[in-house]
Parts: C-alpha cells; sequence; structure tokens
C-alpha cells in the first residue's frame, strides 16, 4: 500500500522538479533560444512543454534530440516508461521574452560588446517588439576593480502589486567574465491585449476610461397658440 504524500511535502517536491528541470533545459538549450518550461500533470502522463524561439534545433535531426532529453528526464527523475512526453512550443515573439532577451544579452556581453551598448541594444528591441516597459540591470566588476550595478530603463515599468504576476515577465542570469561574474536581470512589461496573444487580457486596475458624453439635442422654445404677446397695440 502506498503512503500518502501530504500537501505540504507535495507542493515542496512540485516545486524543486520543476526547479531541476528548469535549470536542466537552461544548462542544454541555451544556444538554442531556451524560454521557460510548462510542465502539465494528467491521469494518464506527464506533459513537459518547453518554450524555445528556434524549435527546429530543440528538436534536433529526425526528432533525436527531444527523445534524448525524454530519456534524461525519465531516469533522473525516475518515471516509469512512456509515462512523461516532452513537447516543443514556439515563442511568437521573443522580443517580449525576458529569457530570450538575458541570454541574448548574455551572449554579447561574452562577445567582448560593451556593456552599454549591449544593453541599449537590448532594451531597444524590446520596445520595438511592441512591450510597454523595459528595465535591464547589470552589476559586477564592469571595468574596474570595484564592483557596481548599472540600470537601463525605458517607457513604463510596475514593481508592485497583483499585475506584476501577469504583466512583467523577469529573468535572470549569469555571465562568467575572466575579470569575474556578472549578473544579468532583464524586466519587461507587456502591454495589454484584449485578445490575450501579446499581453494579458485584463486591464491595469489603476487605468481610468472616460466616456464621452452623448450630443445633446438644443432646447428649442415651443410657441404659444390663440395667446397674444402683452404690450403689442
Amino acid at each position: 500500500m502506498a503512503t500518502q504524500k501530504s500537501k505540504k511535502r507535495k507542493f515542496v517536491a512540485d516545486g524543486v522538479f520543476y526547479a531541476e528541470l528548469n535549470e536542466l533545459l537552461t544548462r542544454e538549450l541555451a544556444e538554442d533560444g531556451y524560454a521557460g518550461v510548462e510542465v502539465r500533470v494528467t491521469p494518464m502522463r506527464t506533459e513537459i512543454i518547453i518554450r524555445a524561439t528556434r524549435t527546429q534545433k530543440v528538436l534536433g535531426q529526425s526528432g533525436m534530440r527531444i527523445r534524448e532529453l525524454t530519456s534524461v528526464v525519465q531516469k533522473r527523475f525516475e518515471f516509469s516508461s512512456g509515462s512523461v512526453e516532452l513537447f516543443v512550443e514556439r515563442v511568437e515573439n521573443r522580443g517580449l521574452c525576458a529569457i530570450a532577451q538575458a541570454e541574448s544579452l548574455r551572449y554579447k556581453l561574452l562577445g567582448g560588446l560593451a556593456v552599454r551598448r549591449a544593453c541599449y541594444g537590448v532594451l531597444r528591441f524590446v520596445m520595438e517588439s511592441g512591450a510597454k516597459g523595459c528595465e535591464v540591470v547589470v552589476s559586477g566588476k564592469l571595468r574596474a576593480q570595484r564592483a557596481k550595478a548599472m540600470k537601463f530603463r525605458d517607457g513604463y515599468m510596475i514593481s508592485a502589486g497583483d499585475p506584476t504576476r501577469t504583466y512583467v515577465d523577469s529573468a535572470c542570469q549569469h555571465v562568467l567574465l575572466r575579470q569575474g561574474v556578472l549578473g544579468i536581470k532583464v524586466q519587461i512589461m507587456k502591454d495589454h491585449d484584449p485578445t490575450g496573444k501579446t499581453g494579458p487580457k485584463r486591464q491595469l486596475p489603476d487605468v481610468v476610461k472616460i466616456i464621452e458624453p452623448k450630443e445633446e439635442e438644443p432646447i428649442v422654445d415651443k410657441p404659444v397658440v390663440g395667446k397674444e404677446l402683452e404690450g403689442v397695440a
């Protein structure tokens, strides 16, 4: 008889599984535009959906690479044969994906590009992709021996409250350079989209919509019939 796991242990186990899976896929698919993972548990099997910008590279030749990843996940997390399946989903707009932009900035810095130029390039690309706001923070030993942080901002950004969960997409990356480790943090605020494709359907709570007043018809005095005006001779 299998022992029943408590709710607390289940949530902790699910969180650890997701964190470890995300770390594995980040290291394995960093060059292929990895942009996050989603785990769906069904009664029949566990579905793992990998979001990436270059789906063909993730799948590999004739689906070889995705089968290798499925085998690794199955052995590492002790899934029974056929109970776990990996799928790949393409990111439509990579300019609105924080993980993809953090990875792009990481490769720019590894290539020797100046920090300021690399960050402004990412900032411009994100804003041109239709974002409402963007913030990039790079911290560490940038030029001198003393560590410092550089912050680059554009547009409108919210930092607190419930809308940050739906509107703000954030990512953190580390760059191993010769002089030390640099930390990258990218935050992208998406714009409201009623269709829900490029942004959240729900409007921000502080947005006030002013309804235009209706056009009023001019009031015309009706003529008095059968009565003469006073004072007329």
